[in-house]
């Protein structure tokens, strides 16, 4: 029998359930895998969404997710099977390139996500040389009631997002820390908080200081207004998980009374009118893969003409919008400044001012010529858009 024809085992029978926090749907077939599973075959067997449940010892495991990232990610001349080539040079438009990329690391996460590990209601990974990883999982999945097998790579995600909550990421704009909770996008990309922190702040708030924060995520733009003497700062977001976080954060950052939950819908519900709303939807106009994406890709900009076209009608007479937007997706071909400037003039606003900046994060100070994306990322610009009503 070939390593690549294993007999299938059920869920049932080993009294297991399938679990993902990130979307990932159940796999058609599941397998027994062990050390003597060949790197190769088990990344075939992956790419066909056969799940490989370890019964070898967590080191192990480990082993042969690295090797199947490495098989999968060698040049194609070098292996006979689908790979992911992160070394070739993609032809076309910019457009093109992002594409592909996007279609090969989803190939690769889904991949991945097939090894699989069991998890007990108790949190714990039964295999020898597992580490405790049960402060993690409780944060990330809440109370688990029965068995359940999950993907070896959203374990380590969901370790090292605790290990990030825990930790916390150092804003400089805010001279404190915030501390993002699992599947919550953090703010790793500190100069587009900084934009928020400088620009001047519209004349309505002197009266009127109460604002908005759209689609918060970890609360740490709410929280730079609230420093700036703004309150309440009313903030939402689609995922209850973010609220969460904001809170948490506000609660640490002594602003818990000038930051407040507005819900889950784009805008908080009512009709009242503020003197400034805040806005850093997703900067790349393309559809999600998983649920993590929602924090990078907003689908059909969909966000972004939310709040563009409920702007006007929830500003008080001398407030403000700013959209705070990386120019990435021009340099992609994925939209254009005119899109951008039309979509504004056609939702009742003009640009009453600009800040720009430069990101300062590696893969655009020190691009890889390796990287698809890397003449994008070289040139890309973050802006504080000042809106007001035409």
């Amino acid at each position: 029998m070939s390593d690549t024809h294993r007999p299938a085992i059920t869920l049932s029978a080993l009294g297991l359930r399938w679990h993902s926090e990130n979307g990932t749907p159940a796999p058609r077939r599941l397998i027994a895998a062990d050390p003597t599973l060949p790197t190769r075959a088990a990344y075939q067997l992956a790419c066909e969404s056969t799940a490989l449940l370890w019964h070898g010892d967590y080191p192990g495991a480990l082993r042969l997710l690295h090797a199947m990232r490495r098989h999968a990610e060698r040049p194609r001349s070098r292996s006979r099977q689908s790979t992911v080539r992160t070394d070739a040079p993609v032809p076309g438009s910019p457009a093109e390139a992002f594409r592909r990329h996007r279609r090969e690391r989803a190939c690769l996460a889904r991949a991945l996500a097939m090894l699989v590990v069991p998890l007990g209601t108790d949190h714990r990974i039964p295999l020898d040389g597992a580490p405790d990883v049960r402060e993690a999982c409780r944060a990330a999945y809440g109370p688990i009631l029965d068995n359940r097998i999950v993907s070896l790579r959203e374990l380590l995600g969901v370790v090292g997002a605790h290990q990030w909550r825990a930790r916390g990421v150092e804003v400089p704009a805010l001279g404190a820390r915030v501390h993002p909770h699992y599947g919550v996008f953090a703010p790793v990309r500190g100069e587009y908080v900084g934009l928020v922190a400088r620009a001047p702040l519209p004349p309505a708030a002197r009266e009127h200081p109460t604002a908005y924060d759209l689609g918060t995520g970890t609360g740490v733009l709410a929280a730079v207004l609230a420093r700036r003497g703004l309150g309440p700062v009313l903030v939402t977001d689609v995922n209850p998980r973010a609220l969460a976080c904001a809170q948490d954060n506000a609660r640490r950052l002594g602003l818990a009374d000038r930051i407040l939950p507005g819900g889950s819908a784009l805008y908080p519900p009512g009709t009242e009118r503020v003197a400034l709303v805040v806005c850093n939807p997703p900067w790349l106009p393309h559809h999600t893969t998983s649920t993590l994406d929602q924090g990078v890709y907003d689908p059909g900009g969909r966000m972004l003409h939310g709040f563009l076209d409920g702007l006007a009608r929830r500003l008080l007479p001398g407030g403000e919008g700013w959209l705070v937007l990386s120019d990435l997706a021009e340099h992609l071909g994925l939209r254009t400044r005119d899109d951008l400037l039309s979509a504004i003039a056609a939702a009742g606003l003009r640009v009453h001012g600009r800040l720009d900046t430069r990101p300062s994060h590696p893969r655009a100070t020190h691009p890889d010529p390796a990287d698809p994306l890397h003449a994008a990322r070289a040139a890309e610009t973050t802006s504080l858009w000042r809106l007001t009503p035409a």
